[in-house]
């Protein structure tokens, strides 16, 4: 599922390609992907549309349209905007170029914005899990799932991260770094990443950190995001920069997705574990519970 990097790296990415480019047609195989209004009407209103500004909140990117129109769009699980030219084959699309956009995982094109500039935005989705919504700027700001989200990863300051944690003192670090209401942005895969740098077992409770681990907990959420988002996302599964190539943080990832390996700070194996359904990767012996 992309993340904050990923979706910040999607928003600027596609801010330097469509900002000022107008929506001529949409297209979709799954109409129902537009959650609000029927397909027909989601269709006729971003046509002509100009997209003026695209902003992140959490996991959610935003396009501003011009005559106070916005439409929000949620990748969930394997869903990522890509940017290009692709032409109809049989019952698909494919690309009019070899090159990036050929990768498999950039194959899934579900839905289509057509541009002025004969260049398509398109959302690659396996899963289909993915959902836009449609409506005036003032609506989409409103949403329960926008004026839910805790403060951005981001943005965020240590005594809110904290205070915020704290909230939840029964419950395991793990859980609570991703919950977006307590802090937006963090998910499955860089909750690990944080856990591991911080050294702090994943099963730990809140009521069970001390004052330092809060601290370590705050850098490293800041350290990790920002190298993620300067190494352009994690690509281990779906997730595909805008241009279709993959992002680079799998050169720095430490336990995500490593059960078995060896850590690279004391050579035990790292172990998977449940919490809530989520596997959970870390190091037993670096982060002793």
């Amino acid at each position: 599922m992309p993340e904050l990097p990923e979706v910040e790296t999607t928003k600027e990415e596609l801010k330097k390609l469509v900002l000022e480019r107008k929506i001529v047609d949409v297209w979709s195989d799954t109409p129902k992907i537009v959650k609000n209004i029927d397909f027909s009407d989601f269709q006729r209103e971003i046509k002509g549309r100009i997209i003026k500004d695209i902003q992140r909140k959490g996991k959610n990117i935003i396009f501003l349209l011009d005559k106070d129109r916005a439409f929000l769009i949620h990748q969930k699980l394997t869903g990522h905007l890509l940017y290009g030219k692709w032409k109809r084959e049989g019952s698909g699309w494919v690309p009019e170029k070899e090159g990036p956009l050929s990768d498999p995982m950039n194959r899934f094109l579900h839905l289509i914005f057509f541009l002025d500039n004969k260049k398509m935005l398109a959302l690659s989705d396996l899963r289909k899990f993915a959902k836009v919504i449609f409506g005036k700027k003032e609506e989409i700001f409103s949403l329960p799932e926008i004026i839910s989200l805790g403060p951005d990863a981001l943005e965020i300051d240590f005594e809110r991260f904290k205070e915020n944690l704290q909230r939840k003192p029964n419950l395991q670090i793990k859980k609570v770094l991703m919950d977006q209401n307590i802090i937006s942005g963090i998910g499955n895969i860089y909750s690990d990443e944080i856990l591991f740098a911080s050294k702090i077992n994943p099963f730990k409770k809140i009521k069970d950190l001390k004052e330092n681990d809060f601290k370590l907990l705050f850098k490293n959420t800041k350290d990790i995001l920002k190298k993620a988002i300067k190494l352009k996302g994690e690509s281990i599964s779906d997730y595909r920069i805008p241009d279709g190539t993959k992002g680079n943080f799998d050169k720095i990832r430490k336990v995500y997705r490593r059960e078995g390996q060896n850590c690279f700070i004391c050579g035990t194996k790292i172990i998977r574990k449940k919490i809530q359904g989520r596997s959970t990767y870390f190091c037993p012996s670096c982060q002793p519970l």
